[in-house]
């Protein structure tokens, strides 16, 4: 199951990591690797939402700034804005893309891997220790 919330991620947005988190509220290994996908998408979708705040707020600055009584002229910002826009919806698409399928592999493999910014807010909001689940090494034997 926690391999399917970083999986399903790519289909079903953060729907399907909350479903997941909700149902496998028990395991601790499925809800933390649920929860880490669903916070991912959340940051996801504002990123799209503030990129798009600046597409209409830079859209609708070029229309009002053209209604005057001269001919409209081609706005360059558009020339700049728009290939950068898509640029970063293309990285946002794509990051969202690898790193739900490496942490999907390493779910599979039973690794309590942390996304990196927001696996120690994951590990928060379960309230886990940040070595909680992770496999810690025994100590070096003593040297004579």
């Amino acid at each position: 199951m926690a391999t399917l919330a970083h999986a399903l991620q790519l289909i079903g947005s953060w729907i399907a990591p909350l479903i997941i988190f909700l149902i496998r509220r028990r395991s601790r290994f499925v809800s933390f690797h649920a929860l880490q996908a669903l916070l991912l998408q959340i940051v996801h979708t504002i990123i799209v939402f503030a990129l798009m705040m600046l597409w209409f707020t830079t859209i609708f600055t070029i229309v009002f700034r053209q209604t005057g009584g001269k001919p409209p002229e081609f706005p360059p910002a558009l020339l700049i804005l728009v290939p950068l826009l898509w640029l970063g919806f293309m990285a946002l698409w794509v990051g969202t893309l690898i790193i739900a399928i490496l942490y999907a592999i390493k779910a599979g493999r039973g690794e309590w891997a942390d996304y990196p910014a927001l696996g120690k807010l994951a590990r928060k909001i379960l309230k886990m220790g940040p070595t909680e689940g992770r496999i810690v090494p025994p100590p070096p034997p003593p040297q004579m």
